[in-house]
């Protein structure tokens, strides 16, 4: 599927998307840096910088426990990915105070980290379908600390060792238009 944008932008935003098919192979600890360096660059509120990564990669003796936290849906496709990894975020400001923003600074530097994967060809997909409350216990993470979501990161692989209910999906999405996503002075939207 071809990926037009309403407005001109650069076209590292609709390469971007999130496959599925991955070749199983470990992702080098220098590479996951490269990622997890993109993310340190992203804007926070007071430079608060509230995004936490708890990562595993493939072959070591975390990888078990952060793949059993999926949901079926995505343990299907994901016992290839190289890595997975948990954003957390922190909810308060170093002073104590309630950082508003914690989980959308989490998600820019999220999307930080995807942009660089993509550029580095690599597969980067993230996941809700995941047991949080798990995640929280199992990875040892503070009351202080919001977990948001999951990803998968790995080296392309081929579509035929996806289950068949993957295939189908495995194609960059579209997107609604602008227009209905954007209102000058009120919403008007539903």
């Amino acid at each position: 599927m071809m990926r037009i944008p309403d407005h001109e932008i650069e076209d590292m935003f609709t390469r971007r998307w999130s496959p599925r098919a991955m070749d199983g192979r470990s992702v080098e600890e220098e590479t996951l840096m490269r990622l997890f360096e993109a993310a340190r660059w992203a804007p926070s509120s007071a430079n608060a910088q509230p995004w936490r990564f708890v990562y595993a990669q493939a072959g070591t003796e975390f990888f078990p426990q952060f793949f059993d936290l999926l949901s079926a849906g995505n343990k299907s496709w994901c016992e290839r990915a190289g890595a997975l990894a948990v954003v957390l975020s922190k909810k308060t400001f170093d002073n104590g105070r309630h950082s508003p923003t914690h989980s959308y600074d989490a998600g820019a530097a999220w999307m930080s980290l995807a942009l660089q994967g993509s550029a580095l060809g690599l597969v980067v997909h993230g996941m809700a379908g995941f047991d949080y409350e798990r995640a929280r216990l199992e990875l040892k993470v503070p009351e202080g600390y919001s977990v948001e979501a999951m990803f998968a990161v790995g080296y392309p692989g081929k579509m035929e060792d996806l289950p068949e209910k993957d295939r189908v999906r495995e194609a960059p999405g579209g997107r609604r238009p602008v227009s209905e996503s954007v209102f000058a002075g009120r919403f008007t939207g539903n």
